[in-house]
Protein backbone atom coordinates (compact mmCIF):
# COMPACT_ATOMS: atom_id res chain seq x y z
CA UNK A 1 0.00 0.00 0.00
CA UNK A 2 1.65 3.38 -1.39
CA UNK A 3 1.13 6.95 0.33
CA UNK A 4 -1.27 7.60 -2.76
CA UNK A 5 -3.72 5.07 -1.50
CA UNK A 6 -3.01 5.99 2.17
CA UNK A 7 -3.96 9.12 1.98
CA UNK A 8 -7.20 8.34 0.12
CA UNK A 9 -8.50 6.15 2.70
CA UNK A 10 -8.02 8.70 6.40
CA UNK A 11 -10.92 9.81 6.08
CA UNK A 12 -12.40 6.54 6.18
CA UNK A 13 -10.21 5.60 9.03
CA UNK A 14 -11.27 8.54 11.16
CA UNK A 15 -14.78 7.39 10.32
CA UNK A 16 -14.15 3.75 11.55
CA UNK A 17 -15.29 2.45 8.37
CA UNK A 18 -12.40 0.42 6.71
CA UNK A 19 -12.51 -3.34 7.39
CA UNK A 20 -9.93 -5.28 9.49
CA UNK A 21 -7.31 -5.83 6.74
CA UNK A 22 -7.31 -2.54 5.73
CA UNK A 23 -7.54 -0.87 8.82
CA UNK A 24 -4.20 -2.80 9.45
CA UNK A 25 -2.65 -1.82 6.28
CA UNK A 26 -3.29 1.79 6.76
CA UNK A 27 -1.92 1.86 10.09
CA UNK A 28 1.12 -0.24 9.50
CA UNK A 29 1.99 2.24 6.66
CA UNK A 30 0.99 5.06 8.93
CA UNK A 31 3.57 4.05 11.76
CA UNK A 32 6.47 4.19 9.25
CA UNK A 33 5.73 7.28 6.85
CA UNK A 34 5.83 11.09 8.36
CA UNK A 35 4.60 12.54 5.54
CA UNK A 36 1.36 10.46 5.88
CA UNK A 37 0.83 10.84 9.32
CA UNK A 38 1.33 14.80 8.49
CA UNK A 39 -1.37 14.58 5.74
CA UNK A 40 -3.53 12.90 8.49
CA UNK A 41 -2.91 14.98 10.88
CA UNK A 42 -4.28 17.80 8.69
CA UNK A 43 -6.95 15.96 7.70
CA UNK A 44 -8.14 15.61 11.66
CA UNK A 45 -7.30 19.26 12.42
CA UNK A 46 -9.82 20.31 9.03
CA UNK A 47 -12.66 18.18 10.14
CA UNK A 48 -12.13 19.50 13.56
CA UNK A 49 -12.15 23.20 12.69
CA UNK A 50 -15.30 22.41 10.48
CA UNK A 51 -17.61 20.69 13.20
CA UNK A 52 -16.41 22.73 16.45
CA UNK A 53 -14.59 25.86 15.61
CA UNK A 54 -16.73 27.57 12.81
CA UNK A 55 -19.37 30.46 14.03
CA UNK A 56 -22.82 29.14 13.93
CA UNK A 57 -24.86 31.81 13.54
CA UNK A 58 -28.66 31.67 13.33
CA UNK A 59 -30.53 32.51 9.76
CA UNK A 60 -32.36 35.47 9.35
CA UNK A 61 -36.41 34.42 9.01
CA UNK A 62 -36.12 35.87 5.62
CA UNK A 63 -33.41 34.50 4.68
CA UNK A 64 -34.13 30.71 5.45
CA UNK A 65 -37.69 31.26 3.92
CA UNK A 66 -35.99 32.14 0.76
CA UNK A 67 -33.47 29.03 0.59
CA UNK A 68 -36.35 26.81 1.60
CA UNK A 69 -38.40 28.30 -1.25
CA UNK A 70 -35.21 27.93 -3.58
CA UNK A 71 -34.59 23.92 -2.44
CA UNK A 72 -38.15 23.35 -2.14
CA UNK A 73 -38.56 22.68 1.34
CA UNK A 74 -41.66 23.59 3.10
CA UNK A 75 -41.91 25.84 6.41
CA UNK A 76 -43.95 24.29 9.08
CA UNK A 77 -46.71 26.50 10.16
CA UNK A 78 -46.38 26.61 13.38
CA UNK A 79 -42.65 27.33 13.36
CA UNK A 80 -43.18 29.93 10.04
CA UNK A 81 -41.58 33.58 11.19
CA UNK A 82 -43.10 36.54 10.94
CA UNK A 83 -42.58 38.82 8.26
CA UNK A 84 -39.96 41.28 9.19
CA UNK A 85 -40.88 45.16 8.54
CA UNK A 86 -39.59 46.40 5.22
CA UNK A 87 -37.14 48.82 7.02
CA UNK A 88 -35.87 45.89 8.80
CA UNK A 89 -35.74 43.13 5.66
CA UNK A 90 -33.94 45.66 3.42
CA UNK A 91 -30.90 46.31 6.29
CA UNK A 92 -30.59 42.60 6.58
CA UNK A 93 -30.73 42.28 2.80
CA UNK A 94 -28.02 44.28 2.56
CA UNK A 95 -26.04 41.94 5.27
CA UNK A 96 -26.95 39.05 4.06
CA UNK A 97 -26.47 38.79 0.89
CA UNK A 98 -22.56 39.81 0.82
CA UNK A 99 -22.44 37.60 3.76
CA UNK A 100 -23.78 34.50 1.77
CA UNK A 101 -21.68 35.29 -0.75
CA UNK A 102 -18.49 35.09 1.37
CA UNK A 103 -19.77 31.82 3.20
CA UNK A 104 -20.28 30.05 -0.07
CA UNK A 105 -17.01 31.32 -1.44
CA UNK A 106 -15.04 29.81 1.45
CA UNK A 107 -17.18 26.49 1.49
CA UNK A 108 -15.86 26.18 -1.86
CA UNK A 109 -12.60 26.80 -1.36
CA UNK A 110 -12.42 23.96 1.57
CA UNK A 111 -14.19 21.47 -0.65
CA UNK A 112 -11.28 22.31 -3.46
CA UNK A 113 -8.44 21.97 -0.76
CA UNK A 114 -9.65 18.50 0.90
CA UNK A 115 -11.07 17.21 -2.62
CA UNK A 116 -8.77 18.28 -5.18
CA UNK A 117 -9.90 18.48 -8.89
CA UNK A 118 -13.68 17.98 -9.69
CA UNK A 119 -14.15 13.99 -10.44
CA UNK A 120 -15.97 12.89 -13.42
CA UNK A 121 -19.91 13.42 -13.15
CA UNK A 122 -20.67 10.33 -15.77
CA UNK A 123 -20.12 7.61 -13.64
CA UNK A 124 -16.52 7.16 -14.17
CA UNK A 125 -14.96 7.81 -10.53
CA UNK A 126 -17.69 5.31 -8.72
CA UNK A 127 -17.09 3.00 -10.31
CA UNK A 128 -13.72 2.77 -10.84
CA UNK A 129 -13.15 3.82 -7.49
CA UNK A 130 -15.40 1.01 -6.25
CA UNK A 131 -13.40 -1.68 -8.22
CA UNK A 132 -9.84 -0.59 -6.95
CA UNK A 133 -11.32 -0.32 -3.62
CA UNK A 134 -11.87 -3.80 -3.82
CA UNK A 135 -8.96 -4.83 -5.44
CA UNK A 136 -7.28 -3.51 -2.59
CA UNK A 137 -8.91 -5.39 -0.12
CA UNK A 138 -8.25 -8.39 -1.74
CA UNK A 139 -4.49 -7.86 -2.63
CA UNK A 140 -4.32 -6.16 1.83
CA UNK A 141 -5.84 -9.13 3.23
CA UNK A 142 -3.50 -11.87 5.10
CA UNK A 143 -6.55 -14.21 4.39
CA UNK A 144 -6.60 -16.90 1.52
CA UNK A 145 -9.91 -16.80 -1.01
CA UNK A 146 -13.46 -17.64 0.45
CA UNK A 147 -13.18 -20.43 -1.59
CA UNK A 148 -9.70 -21.70 -2.97
CA UNK A 149 -9.68 -22.73 -7.05
CA UNK A 150 -9.80 -26.09 -7.82
CA UNK A 151 -10.96 -24.88 -11.29
CA UNK A 152 -14.37 -22.24 -12.19
CA UNK A 153 -16.00 -25.22 -11.95
CA UNK A 154 -15.89 -25.88 -8.40
CA UNK A 155 -15.60 -22.20 -7.62
CA UNK A 156 -19.12 -20.78 -9.63
CA UNK A 157 -21.52 -23.25 -7.58
CA UNK A 158 -19.29 -21.52 -4.71
CA UNK A 159 -21.53 -17.72 -5.27
CA UNK A 160 -25.36 -20.08 -5.79
CA UNK A 161 -27.10 -18.38 -2.98
CA UNK A 162 -24.58 -15.64 -2.08
CA UNK A 163 -25.15 -13.54 -4.76
CA UNK A 164 -28.15 -13.02 -6.18
CA UNK A 165 -26.85 -13.58 -9.84
CA UNK A 166 -25.71 -15.90 -11.73
CA UNK A 167 -22.49 -15.01 -12.53
CA UNK A 168 -21.19 -15.99 -16.60
CA UNK A 169 -17.44 -17.08 -16.77
CA UNK A 170 -16.09 -19.70 -18.84
CA UNK A 171 -12.51 -18.93 -18.23
CA UNK A 172 -10.71 -21.50 -15.98
CA UNK A 173 -7.96 -20.16 -15.60
CA UNK A 174 -4.57 -21.19 -17.24
CA UNK A 175 -0.86 -21.00 -17.42
CA UNK A 176 -0.87 -17.43 -17.78
CA UNK A 177 -3.64 -15.76 -15.58
CA UNK A 178 -4.18 -19.04 -13.21
CA UNK A 179 -7.17 -18.77 -10.82
CA UNK A 180 -6.69 -18.31 -7.53
CA UNK A 181 -10.18 -18.52 -5.77
CA UNK A 182 -13.12 -16.42 -5.39
CA UNK A 183 -14.98 -14.22 -2.19
CA UNK A 184 -17.63 -11.52 -2.15
CA UNK A 185 -17.24 -7.84 -3.01
CA UNK A 186 -19.81 -5.14 -3.50
CA UNK A 187 -20.14 -2.52 -6.31
CA UNK A 188 -21.81 0.55 -5.37
CA UNK A 189 -24.10 -1.52 -2.96
CA UNK A 190 -24.89 -4.37 -5.61
CA UNK A 191 -23.09 -7.83 -4.67
CA UNK A 192 -20.44 -9.22 -6.10
CA UNK A 193 -18.95 -12.10 -6.98
CA UNK A 194 -14.99 -11.58 -7.33
CA UNK A 195 -12.71 -13.73 -8.64
CA UNK A 196 -8.68 -13.52 -7.87
CA UNK A 197 -6.33 -14.01 -10.95
CA UNK A 198 -2.48 -14.08 -11.15
CA UNK A 199 -0.12 -12.53 -13.85
CA UNK A 200 3.43 -13.75 -12.44
CA UNK A 201 3.62 -12.06 -9.28
CA UNK A 202 0.91 -9.92 -9.77
CA UNK A 203 -2.95 -9.51 -8.41
CA UNK A 204 -5.40 -9.27 -10.73
CA UNK A 205 -9.27 -9.02 -9.66
CA UNK A 206 -12.22 -9.55 -11.38
CA UNK A 207 -15.79 -8.19 -10.28
CA UNK A 208 -18.79 -9.66 -11.74
CA UNK A 209 -22.07 -7.81 -11.09
CA UNK A 210 -25.48 -6.50 -12.01
CA UNK A 211 -25.14 -3.52 -14.20
CA UNK A 212 -28.88 -2.45 -14.39
CA UNK A 213 -28.88 1.01 -12.69
CA UNK A 214 -25.48 1.57 -12.27
CA UNK A 215 -24.10 4.96 -13.70
CA UNK A 216 -21.71 4.06 -16.30
CA UNK A 217 -18.74 5.65 -17.89
CA UNK A 218 -18.98 7.01 -21.15
CA UNK A 219 -15.24 8.16 -22.08
CA UNK A 220 -11.93 6.65 -22.34
CA UNK A 221 -13.62 3.65 -24.27
CA UNK A 222 -11.65 1.13 -26.58
CA UNK A 223 -12.64 -2.06 -28.52
CA UNK A 224 -11.54 -5.31 -27.05
CA UNK A 225 -13.22 -8.40 -27.98
CA UNK A 226 -15.35 -6.99 -30.20
CA UNK A 227 -16.74 -5.03 -27.45
CA UNK A 228 -16.46 -1.21 -25.74
CA UNK A 229 -14.02 -1.20 -22.84
CA UNK A 230 -13.50 1.62 -20.54
CA UNK A 231 -9.63 1.98 -19.47
CA UNK A 232 -8.76 4.02 -16.80
CA UNK A 233 -6.02 4.31 -14.57
CA UNK A 234 -7.33 5.04 -10.55
CA UNK A 235 -4.34 4.83 -8.01
CA UNK A 236 -1.45 3.30 -9.91
CA UNK A 237 -4.23 0.57 -10.94
CA UNK A 238 -5.50 0.17 -14.22
CA UNK A 239 -9.48 -0.92 -14.39
CA UNK A 240 -11.27 -2.25 -17.64
CA UNK A 241 -14.77 -2.40 -17.36
CA UNK A 242 -17.50 -3.34 -19.77
CA UNK A 243 -20.75 -5.14 -20.21
CA UNK A 244 -22.09 -8.35 -21.58
CA UNK A 245 -26.12 -7.89 -21.57
CA UNK A 246 -27.19 -7.59 -18.04
CA UNK A 247 -23.73 -7.96 -16.31
CA UNK A 248 -20.96 -5.83 -15.61
CA UNK A 249 -17.55 -7.02 -15.14
CA UNK A 250 -14.82 -5.09 -13.68
CA UNK A 251 -10.81 -5.71 -14.22
CA UNK A 252 -8.11 -4.82 -11.86
CA UNK A 253 -4.45 -4.87 -11.83
CA UNK A 254 -0.92 -3.41 -11.31
CA UNK A 255 -0.05 -5.79 -14.15
CA UNK A 256 1.14 -4.39 -17.71
CA UNK A 257 -1.79 -2.85 -19.66
CA UNK A 258 -1.84 -5.16 -22.64
CA UNK A 259 -1.67 -8.04 -20.09
CA UNK A 260 -4.70 -6.98 -18.87
CA UNK A 261 -6.06 -6.67 -21.96
CA UNK A 262 -5.50 -9.91 -23.25
CA UNK A 263 -7.39 -11.48 -20.42
CA UNK A 264 -10.80 -9.36 -21.29
CA UNK A 265 -11.33 -11.84 -24.25
CA UNK A 266 -10.65 -14.82 -22.28
CA UNK A 267 -13.68 -13.93 -20.08
CA UNK A 268 -16.29 -13.02 -22.21
CA UNK A 269 -15.43 -13.78 -25.95
CA UNK A 270 -17.08 -11.97 -28.69
CA UNK A 271 -20.09 -13.19 -29.49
Amino acid sequence: MNCDDVKDLLRDQRKGSLDAPTRVAVAAHLAGCADCRQAGAVEAALDEALETRLPRHRLAPELEQRLRAQLGVAVPPESAPARPSPAHGAAWRAFATPFASALAAAALVVLVLRLGAPRPLDGAWSLVDEAVSDHLRVVSTTHPPEIASGGVHQVKPWFTGRVDFAPRLAFAGDDDFPLVGGSLGYVLHHKAAVLHFRRRLHAITLLIFPAEGLPWPERDVVRLADRPVVEQEARGFTVLLWRDADLGYALVSDVNRADLEALVPKITPAR
